[in-house]
Formats: C-alpha cells, sequence, structure tokens
C-alpha cells in the first residue's frame, strides 16, 4: 500500500483522472492520504480524515511511508485558525494555509512533515469546543462564495462548509450532505434542536443534497451562492431576500 500527504495550500479533487474533470473536494495543507491506484500523472486517492475518494495530481502530493501514515493518523490534530496564515520551511520559503490546514506534530511553533521541517507561529485549534462554538465558528464563514467541492473560506459548498466548521472545534463529519445524514441523532421537531445542530434538505427524488447549521430562534447559515443566514420553519429554508422557499426540510440531525 503506498501513502501520502498534501504539502500545497489547497489541491483540487477531482472525480476522474483529468484536469476537466469535476472538483468534487479539496485537499489541504497537511491531510494525509492512502494511495489507492497510481499511473503516470493521477493518483487515486482516500482522505484519512472522511474516507472521501477522489483524483489528485501526483505532483501536488509528496509520499510517505507506513510507519509515518500511523502515526499521523494516531497523533493529536493541530489546526490553523486564521483564514489565511502562512508556515515557512527550512529554507524561508513561504507557504499560505487557509484556516483548518493540519499542522502535524506541532511542538514549540515547528513541525515535520517526513524530512521537511517547518515553522508556524499562529494560534492553532487542538481540542474539542464547546457545542456553541459550532455556531461561532460558522460565522467565520459568512459571505464565503459557493464553489462545488470547496473547503476554504476562498469557496465553499454546502458539506464543505459544515464538515469545516465542525473540524475546527474538534469534530468528525463525512464529506458529502447525503452521507453526513447518517451520522447523528434524529430529532423529530425544530422545537427540539440547539445550536449547532445540523438541518438536511431534499431534492424532488428524495435525495439530500443540502445542509446547514441551525442557529438560535430558527435561522439557519448554510452555503447557497455563499454562506448566508436565512430562516429555518418546518417547510424548510426561507430565503429573506427572495421571500421564497428553497430548501425542502427532510431531517434534522443532533451530532454533538
Amino acid at each position: 500500500m503506498l501513502y501520502g500527504i498534501c504539502q500545497l495550500s489547497i489541491v483540487p479533487l477531482r472525480a476522474e483522472p483529468r484536469d476537466s474533470s469535476e472538483m468534487v473536494s479539496q485537499v489541504l495543507f497537511g491531510e494525509h492520504f492512502t494511495i489507492l491506484e497510481k499511473d503516470q500523472k493521477w493518483s487515486k486517492i482516500q482522505i484519512h480524515f472522511d474516507d472521501y475518494i477522489g483524483f489528485i495530481d501526483n505532483k501536488q502530493y509528496i509520499k510517505i511511508d507506513e510507519e509515518l501514515f500511523n502515526k499521523l493518523s494516531d497523533s493529536r490534530h493541530h489546526y490553523t485558525s486564521e483564514i489565511l496564515d502562512y508556515i515557512t520551511d527550512q529554507n524561508s520559503q513561504l507557504t499560505t494555509v487557509p484556516i483548518g490546514s493540519r499542522l502535524p506534530f506541532l511542538e514549540n511553533q515547528q513541525f515535520t512533515i517526513d524530512d521537511h521541517v517547518y515553522s508556524y507561529e499562529g494560534d492553532v485549534f487542538a481540542k474539542q469546543l464547546d457545542k456553541r462554538e459550532i455556531v461561532r465558528k460558522a460565522f467565520m464563514f459568512l459571505n464565503t462564495p459557493y464553489l462545488w467541492g470547496g473547503k476554504t473560506p476562498f469557496g465553499i459548498d454546502c458539506s464543505g462548509f459544515t464538515q469545516m466548521v465542525y473540524k475546527l472545534c474538534g469534530y468528525k463529519l463525512l464529506r458529502d450532505a447525503k452521507d453526513q445524514a447518517t451520522q447523528g441523532e434524529v430529532l423529530s421537531f425544530i422545537e427540539e434542536s440547539e445550536p449547532g445542530d445540523l438541518a438536511f434538505f431534499d431534492n424532488n427524488e428524495g435525495v439530500i443534497t443540502h445542509v446547514g447549521i441551525i442557529m438560535q430562534d430558527y435561522f439557519i447559515i448554510h452555503a447557497h451562492g455563499k454562506v448566508r443566514i436565512d430562516v429555518l420553519d418546518h417547510s424548510g429554508i426561507y430565503n429573506t431576500d427572495t421571500q421564497t422557499h428553497t430548501h425542502k426540510l427532510r431531517v434534522i440531525k443532533k451530532i454533538v
């Protein structure tokens, strides 16, 4: 089995092994993965954090051995906390990194990836936070433009948004909305929900295609055109700009 780790800021994860294929997700700095298949240009990978599978360009990651992969899998997670920050390598070269990038084995503002030594002077998220922090962290992404497959404040999709917010708070969500809907405890009514719970929405075929984070007083923050705040009622999401319902409520889940 082969293994790899992303040493670049934001790398596209493709549905198929070609540059023109849709981006289904992104691999952020410090994320490690299993290499399932590899040819001259592309690798089919499975990200360790959420088991998500896609194709990544061979030039956009470095290979690691099984021992390092296992250490990364078992070690404490340190994530960058600023919308955009940078790390410095041993040659004083800078790499910009978005919020939620992983800093493996961080200690005394230094960390290593294989034989590469980096320094980082910013604050980190490194522990499980109170549920009340989920909505507060969600506000960090407010007005981020919608981007299919995106996971950063420069472009994000609905499930990438919920996954990243929960990740910063120390909780693990799967990547897609339909998969996130399999996690947690079902709540029967909106009135049972708390800020930080997730609301899921389906299409006309009954497939879950959207997710958002419930706030106080029956508001919801979600990625639709941009990360925005709308009203949540028993029918679904009521868009405060267009004054129409945009999404049909399917289920509410308590994850934390």
